[in-house]
């Protein structure tokens, strides 16, 4: 088949989505009108057997508990007593209260698994506390929106999920490749933060708490502390699937939420419906990408673009060095779902056949995707924490402040590149 042709079309399909048009209408019609062309209406008629054995599969029904999950825990006050005991244990660090922006973000992205929600949870417990105490507004939005990056990264994930349905890769795997560098990720920005305030001579400082009282907020660490715990130890040890485990999670989760007096008709309609919404929009546009996967496989493209790409004799590295631009140019005008959706069909092919480890490129792709939450001019954790900023600043402050995370979180993707370990390892004692 004709790469040109095939560049045509992924080129149209990137035009519709930015153009507007549903994600899932620009990818389904794209994978029809190519099936139609190539094999007329037998294509239609081989789309109906594929959607039902993919939305058959046992796995996808973890997209809506790990959802459903962490909308029990944003309704039910967890954040709010997250922060508080953080900034205890934390506001006395260089940087004060940003190291409990990070710091909540991480703990938050292990029950959340989405970038959005972390961001806009975190924000709206945060910025108004760090704008009262005279942080600058521009570092306070870059940290608050790099620290719910985190969300797609720490697991659960759901965008692993979508990323292990797409590739037929365990997600139990990618789930515990993500917490080394979602870790190590948390810990270099705090790092910068540290040493921003140090170069820069900043004094701001939460005053010290007692050791008593912090030892007594700990408390409020624990319900995150317990749903993450349970929902990993179950995978790690093998005792449940991903589906069971993410069961696990919500039950937990709804005994967090009735312990702390928050449990009643109202937080379980209001988080049934965005449950509802969210779920409804992430499996409708992974059926549109399982119908341009059924067009890709039947009329060969994925095997052109591999024999193509693998003409010029690229190394997986220098494959790998091309994929972070080509990804950092597209997050700038793509959200996280369209760009999954969309390249992971053409792109897993061709670095699996250089011999990447698909756990490994499950993880790549997450970085590459959380870079663009944070990349303008379409980065969309900048416009969350732009709209709950307490003060009537404009959008530049929230894209000045995220630029050295984008740096940061750069460097980080050449260094598992550099260092694969950092994310085989932990998978590898499972």
């Amino acid at each position: 088949m004709n790469v040109t042709y095939i560049l045509l079309a992924f080129g149209l399909m990137l035009g519709m989505m930015l153009l507007g048009l549903p994600i899932a209408v620009a990818m389904a019609g794209v994978g029809i009108v190519g099936g139609l062309l190539a094999y007329g209406m037998p294509f239609i008629d081989s789309i109906a057997p594929v959607l039902w054995g993919v939305h058959n599969d046992n796995l996808l029904t973890a997209v809506p508990l790990f959802v459903l999950m962490g909308e029990l825990l944003l309704r039910s006050g967890i954040a709010d007593r997250m922060f508080g005991a953080l900034a205890a244990w934390l506001g006395r660090l260089p940087g004060g209260l940003l190291h409990t922006g990070i710091g909540c973000s991480a703990l938050f992205a292990a029950t959340s698994g989405s970038s959005v929600a972390t961001a806009a949870t975190v924000g709206t417990v945060a910025l108004p506390s760090l704008y009262k105490r005279g942080y600058r507004m521009d570092m306070s939005l870059g940290a608050i929106a790099a620290g719910g990056t985190l969300g797609i990264l720490i697991p659960p994930s759901v965008n692993m999920i979508i990323y292990g349905s797409l590739t037929d890769t365990s997600i139990g795997k990618l789930f515990i490749a993500g917490i080394l560098p979602g870790l190590l990720l948390t810990g270099c920005f705090m790092l910068f933060i540290m040493g921003h305030a140090l170069l820069t001579g900043s004094t701001i400082r939460e005053e010290k708490v007692p050791l008593a009282q912090r030892l007594r907020l700990l408390k409020d660490l624990i319900p995150p502390a317990v749903v993450f715990f349970i929902v990993m130890g179950s995978l790690y040890t093998g005792l449940a699937t991903t589906t069971e485990s993410a069961a696990l999670g919500v039950v937990t989760s709804v005994f967090f939420a009735w312990h702390g007096g928050k449990l009643n008709w109202t937080l379980l309609q209001h988080c049934f419906v965005q449950t509802a919404k969210t779920s409804g929009m992430i499996l409708l546009i992974i059926t549109a990408a399982f119908i341009l996967n059924l067009a890709i496989s039947l009329t060969g493209v994925a095997e052109a673009m591999t024999t193509w790409v693998t003409s010029f004799g690229l190394s997986a590295t220098q494959m790998l060095l091309v994929l972070v631009v080509f990804y950092f140019v597209l997050g700038m005008f793509m959200d996280v779902l369209s760009m999954m959706v969309a390249t992971i069909p053409i792109t897993f092919p061709i670095v699996t056949h250089l011999g990447v480890d698909p756990v490994w490129f499950g993880i790549f792709i997450v970085l590459m995707c959380e870079l663009g939450m944070i990349t303008p001019p379409v980065g969309m954790n900048l416009f969350v924490v732009h709209g709950i900023r307490p003060d009537k600043g404009g959008i530049r402050d929230a894209m000045v402040g995220a630029v050295p995370y984008v740096i940061i979180m750069l460097v980080f993707t050449l260094l598992i590149i550099a260092f694969p370990g950092i994310v085989s390892w932990l998978p590898s004692k499972m």
